[in-house]
């Protein structure tokens, strides 16, 4: 599975590289703007047609079902697209061949960039779609919303600190409350029974790095055009490096990658005592790691100290519709109603997905909930407190998919000698930028 993403990944990457930034030149569809590009939306839907939509959510079959029934005269021909990174692959191919998309696709939200970037998404904002806007989180907003409106948000990965009680209790570990608390725990921890550690990290994951870069309050990538800043010596990035460096450096972290059997057997048996991801990892814990049920927990995430709550997104999708499309105004209105229509809201959560919807995410039915995984907690409420306490000014690369590639090229052999993550961000910085300039934009440091 490793190496279909590691290949899914480098091929995209490849023709991305043989595609001129002339794209971004391209522009939104001149469709009507406001008030009259809702009207040509629920035109659509009133007309019918027949669309086509990629999808891995678990939920996408059930949603589909549901819409086609609100609106018989649509047919939406759903395709599973195998997951982001196959989904990524196939996508580009079809952009880059100029047919053989799909009106609607799924893509994590690191990933709309790249596609904005070649030209090959549809800007909603002719719409209606600002309209929506109040009806999502913050950050998830911000996630589709950079220089137009590139889809609606699904999801939302707001990140939390996954804890087994059960090995919290055994060795007398406290909750952490800052970074330096879980240090301590860590090294606590590791001192009492070697085979213990406080979480894994092979520095392998580019996009949980990226979210923990995020959550130390960096903000080592701004785009302005052409113009790309990639700083990764900045003070959140060393705040990061300095504070998870020592647990690198004192070879507090397990080495094994996550996804793998090892990982879920050493969650289960709680020997990998935290997880500091995001909002989603519950069903992953409950279906990966059924052993370990009764025993985890959910807390906010460490702070740096000052006491204030601070988070970041960890994953989360949307869909957009592409430029491919020959019934944009009917794709528009599926991803309207498929991301905003409580019905499929519904379907989406009962299915296991956490929701971007601010209605969702208050509803007492949902923070109400006490899955018996986590012994009885009320864990969608500390979800809630996150999402409102997602640091702001994040930005993805353009080219994030390369970057996530290429980041373990810098971190693991720094991680795997226990030497300066300062240093290994040094590193993925330069990867970063002699790649932007490659491409042709203009690299700032």
């Amino acid at each position: 599975m490793k190496r279909r993403i590691v290949r899914s990944v480098a091929a995209t990457i490849a023709i991305l590289a043989g595609m001129s930034l002339a794209a971004c030149s391209t522009g939104a569809d001149p469709a009507s703007t406001g008030d009259k590009g809702a009207q040509a939306v629920d035109a659509a839907l009133k007309n019918g047609g027949e669309i086509t939509f990629w999808s891995w959510s678990p939920s996408a079959k059930k949603q589909v079902a549901a819409f086609e029934k609100a609106y018989p005269k649509v047919k939406v021909n759903f395709v599973n697209s195998g997951g982001a990174s196959d989904s990524n692959l196939k996508l580009q191919n079809a952009l880059s061949a100029g047919k053989g998309a799909p009106d609607v696709v799924q893509m994590e939200y690191m990933s709309v960039p790249q596609f904005v970037l070649t030209g090959g998404l549809l800007d909603l904002t002719g719409y209606g779609f600002a309209d929506l806007k109040n009806q999502y989180t913050a950050s998830s907003w911000a996630n589709i919303s950079q220089n137009g409106i590139w889809g609606l948000p699904q999801d939302a990965g707001p990140m939390a600190l996954f804890y087994n009680k059960a090995t919290f209790d055994k060795f007398g570990l406290q909750v952490p409350k800052t970074w330096d608390e879980y240090i301590d725990a860590a090294r606590k921890l590791h001192a009492a029974d070697p085979k213990y550690y406080i979480t894994n990290d092979p520095g392998t994951d580019g996009g949980w790095g990226s979210a923990m870069l995020w959550q130390a309050g960096a903000k080592p990538f701004q785009t302005d055009g052409e113009t790309v800043t990639v700083n990764l010596q900045d003070e959140g990035s060393q705040r990061y490096a300095k504070t998870w460096g020592t647990l690198v450096r004192e070879g507090l972290l397990d080495n094994i990658g996550g996804w793998s059997d090892e990982w879920f057997a050493n969650l289960a048996s709680g020997k990998i005592a935290t997880l500091p991801a995001g909002a989603w990892m519950p069903g992953v814990l409950e279906t990966g790691a059924a052993a370990g049920s009764g025993n985890w927990r959910v807390a906010p995430m460490p702070t740096y100290g000052d006491g204030s709550a601070a988070t970041a997104e960890n994953g989360g999708s949307t869909e957009a519709v592409t430029k491919q499309s020959k019934n944009p105004a009917l794709a528009a209105g599926f991803l309207r109603w498929l991301n905003s229509s409580t019905e499929s809201v519904d379907i989406f959560v009962d299915s296991g997905g956490f929701p971007a919807t601010t209605a969702k995410l208050q509803s007492e039915e949902f923070l109400s909930a006490k899955p018996a995984y986590f012994g009885g907690q009320e864990i969608n409420k500390v979800f809630l407190q996150a999402s409102k306490s997602v640091l702001p000014g994040w930005q993805y690369l353009p080219w994030q998919a390369y970057a996530n590639s290429v980041y373990g090229d810098a971190m693991g052999p720094v991680y795997a000698s226990h030497g300066d993550l300062s240093k290994a961000l040094a590193d993925w910085q330069k990867a970063n930028t002699a790649y932007g300039q490659e491409q042709g934009f203009k690299v700032k440091q």
